[in-house]
């Protein structure tokens, strides 16, 4: 008995690589004045006027005070409530 030996050169599968997609809200305005409005916020000297302003803007936006979370949590369990009844 012979051997049959049969050859076929086989092109390599080329697999694409999935580029990350970034989502990001933009908003309304994508222009350069948003980009300034951004910067001039991030980028305020602190020993101005307007960069104690936005100091003390920016904490008040990142903290909330207990009372107002008592007010929302109390807002939610009665609309629970109602929902379940």
């Amino acid at each position: 008995m012979e051997a049959l030996v049969l050859r076929k050169e086989i092109e390599p599968i080329h697999i694409r690589k999935k580029n990350p997609v970034n989502y990001k809200y933009e908003g309304i305005l994508n222009s350069s004045y948003k980009l300034k409005a951004r910067r001039n916020f991030f980028d305020s000297d602190p020993q101005s006027i307007y960069g104690i302003k936005q100091r003390v803007k920016s904490w008040q936006y990142g903290y909330t005070s207990e009372v107002d979370t008592l007010l929302k949590l109390s807002v939610f369990a009665i609309a629970l409530i109602i929902a379940l009844v």
